[in-house]
């Protein structure tokens, strides 16, 4: 398997597709891995880009490291992958916790080797709800999930796979092998980097970070995420970033799925040609 090795001896497996010179990098959302972008890396390299994706540590096929599992060291994990292939002019696109590593990365190591940037579903600025941040999410909703992970984390992992894509909701069409490989990848994830990536994406402040950005950004959001909620996501994050362009779309849950799919690939592709 492709692998690089990080400077703390962490093994980072990644795909990389396609034949194209510019670079698509791709950071998966908890507790999922790469494959949650295989649709997606799919289409962008085979419309002539270089798709990479790769498991966050603690996730999927990279090191199950037991210090590690937090924004810093995800961000300089992102940072050596780009480093090691080389990789410039790059775009990255970031689903989730993902997001916010796309977005910590941006904000500690610049854009001196990427041009654009997509927030999907993204957990910037601030998920943790604080007196200065009073749209966010209780710390009681995080307690919840790391009790339901350490208590019987596969049918936490199957339970969640149906807020995650909507399927809770009248009318939606989720299929239940959708949901099984949800549970499959999240499988994957040890522990102790399940129950950290928690507090990393939960409890992490991006602002600072954000406001550094100087390239253009694609915000896109579903406004009936229920695992991001939009209002202390994307509405936020547009107002930091001085290049955002927001899409919002209606109805649309967390997860990638169906219609909502269809057009997020539609908008990532003009937004990469563009």
């Amino acid at each position: 398997m492709p692998t690089i090795t990080t400077r703390d001896g962490a093994e980072i497996f990644f795909k990389d597709w396609g034949s194209g010179r510019r670079p698509v990098v791709f950071s998966h959302g908890w507790p999922l891995n790469a494959d949650a972008w295989d649709n997606q890396a799919n289409l962008v390299a085979s419309h002539g880009f270089r798709a990479i994706a790769h498991d966050r540590r603690g996730h999927g096929r990279s090191s199950q490291t037991w210090d590690g599992n937090h924004m810093d060291q995800y961000a300089d994990d992102l940072a050596e992958l780009i480093e090691q292939l080389d990789l410039t002019d790059a775009v990255l696109v970031g689903h989730s916790t993902g997001g916010g590593e796309v977005a910590h990365y941006l904000g500690r190591h610049g854009t001196s080797r990427v041009s654009k940037a997509v927030l999907l579903g993204a957990v910037p600025p601030l998920m943790l709800k604080t007196a200065a941040n009073p749209e966010g999410t209780p710390i009681e909703n995080f307690d919840a999930i790391r009790a339901g992970v350490a208590a019987d984390r596969s049918q936490f992992y199957q339970d969640l796979s149906s807020p995650f894509y909507g399927a809770n909701r009248d009318g939606a069409n989720v299929s239940q092998g959708l949901r099984d490989a949800f549970w499959l990848m999240s499988m994957q994830v040890g522990i102790k980097g399940a129950l950290d990536c928690i507090k990393a994406f939960s409890e992490t402040d991006f602002t600072e970070g954000l406001k550094s950005i100087d390239i253009p950004v694609l915000v896109a959001h579903g406004d009936d995420d229920q695992i991001v909620p939009i209002q202390a996501a994307a509405l936020q994050t547009v107002n930091f970033v001085k290049d955002a362009h927001l899409k919002v779309y209606a109805g649309a849950p967390h997860g990638l799925v169906g219609d909502f799919e269809k057009a997020f690939n539609a908008d990532l592709l003009a937004f990469i040609t563009s």
